[in-house]
């Protein structure tokens, strides 16, 4: 695994895309190479997009990517994508997606399966993005699944987060009463060239206007309300794209001036030490309980009533948990 991270540390895609597999198959010991590779970590700007399914969160992310690399940014894309139920995989690869920028050098793509993570990304996501990180890419891109209302773990990764909404879907805010208002940082209405967008975006903007986070004056961030035009429209679309990327170097900026990206850094850095204590505490015990059958046991004694989940977890805590 040393060897692993060396490569990786050196620059090797090949590596890079090997430990973010083992990470994904939690293969024994990977956190050998994270390990090595953790203090090299926390250079880079990563950037969430999220939103419901349908609403163009790929095609956006693609544009994005061009955008950046105008400016001489390098681009990681860390692309979360439904589970295959036959391999475990992500069921739209990378190698089908954002394909002209294959040749890049200084673009790296890769999906990610969710393999029932709630909340919209991986539970691999935040590994990953480190290893984006020492690859030394200046912007990782997050582009969640697309579950609905619920994914909103993005916050936990991400520096600034970009919520997706799209025209005629129906249920555009009620979405964002559900939980999405409190983790955006950006607003962006996609297809702008379809009917009801100027109205989206009135309401998504009197929500904005109203909300306790956006009352700091001059002061807090503002949240943005912005529209990207269809991509049927190659110019405008790349022009609003292009927009859209100097406003998330801008509150990328505000939170450096305004000293609240550590903020964020110690809320991403807490969300990453739950996953490894989940994954160095819980997860053994709970391979070790069905290896030996004893999980089928706890679980007839819940179905007979015999007992309770509290009971039964308080009695594998003291065993285990000396």
């Amino acid at each position: 695994m040393k060897e692993l991270s060396k490569k990786v540390l050196e620059g090797d895609i090949r590596a890079a895309s090997r430990l973010i597999r083992n990470l994904e198959d939690q293969i024994p010991n990977t956190y050998i190479a994270m390990q090595e590779i953790f203090g090299k970590t926390g250079n880079a700007h990563v950037v969430g997009i999220t939103g419901a399914p349908g609403a163009g969160k790929s095609t956006l992310t693609d544009e994005l990517i061009c955008a950046y690399r105008k400016k001489g940014d390098t681009v990681g894309v860390l692309a979360v994508d439904p589970t295959s139920p036959f391999s475990g995989g992500a069921l739209l690869g990378d190698r089908i997606r954002m394909l002209r920028h294959a040749e890049d050098t200084g673009v790296f793509i890769r999906s990610l399966a969710t393999r029932g993570a709630m909340g919209g990304i991986s539970k691999a996501v935040g590994e990953a993005i480190h290893v984006m990180d020492v690859l030394k890419k200046s912007k990782i891109i997050v582009e969640t699944v697309g579950v609905g209302q619920q994914e909103v773990d993005i916050i936990n990764h991400a520096h600034t987060v970009a919520v997706v909404l799209v025209p005629g879907m129906g249920d555009e805010i009620q979405a964002l009463k559900a939980g999405l208002m409190e983790i955006a940082d950006i607003f962006i209405i996609n297809k702008a060239d379809r009917d009801g967008a100027g109205k989206l975006y009135k309401e998504t903007l009197n929500m904005v206007n109203m909300s306790k986070d956006n009352k700091n004056g001059a002061q807090g961030w503002r949240i943005p309300v912005l529209l990207v035009e269809s991509v049927l429209e190659p110019i405008k679309f790349a022009e609003s794209v292009e927009a859209l990327r100097d406003k998330i170097d801008e509150h990328y900026q505000y939170l450096i001036d305004n000293d609240l990206l550590s903020e964020r850094m110690r809320r991403k850095t807490t969300a990453e030490l739950n996953e490894a204590l989940w994954g160095t505490i819980l997860q053994p015990i709970l391979k070790d309980l069905h290896a030996d059958g004893e999980i089928n046991r706890l679980v007839d004694k819940l179905l007979t009533k015999a007992s309770d989940p509290y009971s039964l977890a308080a009695e594998v805590a003291s065993k285990y948990m000396k």
